[in-house]
């Protein structure tokens, strides 16, 4: 990267963590920062952008539309930045096509600067830190712990609807790996939760 792009970079720091520093969800600037060094990690064994990845991890949750975000953060720091139209446009693409909900929708992310992005947020909703989002989520938006069921709109209903199925939704090799032994440390606290709660 250039002086010009270690700038933005950096000013994309500040702002992730101004809009970020006050959130208790799980979506915090600590996950920021995670999903930026687990990028980085995969970005050492692919072909890919660096500076088009970190800024897509540094700005991947500050328009969304769960945490509140108005829609038009991400775009208004890059035009204030002077962020060339090729990199704007490449990063705003990963934004709009990352998420799971999007994923759903039929979305697909654009390119590989994309799918790493991708994986790194994946990979920090899977794992012992991402229990510790999933009930953080959970209390944010006031849901039970559990409620007997699996397809309810508890908090632990939340890994079969959507954190048991990331592994297999990942794109890159490191993250399928890494992928890998946290899904089977979900399932193995499930486990035990169930044993818990059943009063073993």
């Amino acid at each position: 990267m250039d002086e010009k792009q270690r700038s933005v970079i950096a000013k994309a720091e500040s702002f992730a963590r101004a809009v970020m520093m006050d959130d208790s969800s799980g979506h915090d600037y600590e996950h920021v920062i995670r999903v930026r060094r687990m990028a980085e990690k995969i970005l050492m064994h692919e072909r890919a952008d660096a500076y088009v990845v970190i800024l897509s991890a540094l700005l991947h949750d500050v328009d969304d539309k769960k945490l509140g975000g108005p829609g038009d953060r991400a775009e208004r720091f890059l035009r204030d930045q002077n962020v060339d139209e090729t990199i704007r446009n490449a990063v705003l693409g990963i934004l709009a096509t990352m998420s799971y909900s999007a994923q759903a929708a039929g979305a697909a992310t654009p390119s590989i600067e994309g799918k790493i992005v991708q994986d790194a947020d994946r990979l920090d909703a899977i794992g012992a830190i991402g229990v510790a989002r999933a009930f953080a989520y959970g209390g944010k938006k006031g849901r039970p712990i559990y409620a007997g069921s699996n397809d309810d709109d508890s908090s632990l209903s939340h890994f079969h609807q959507k954190l048991l199925k990331l592994k297999d939704l990942m794109n890159t090799k490191t993250a399928k790996r890494i992928a890998g032994k946290r899904h089977r440390f979900l399932l193995g606290y499930l486990k035990q939760f169930m044993a818990e709660w059943d009063g073993k």
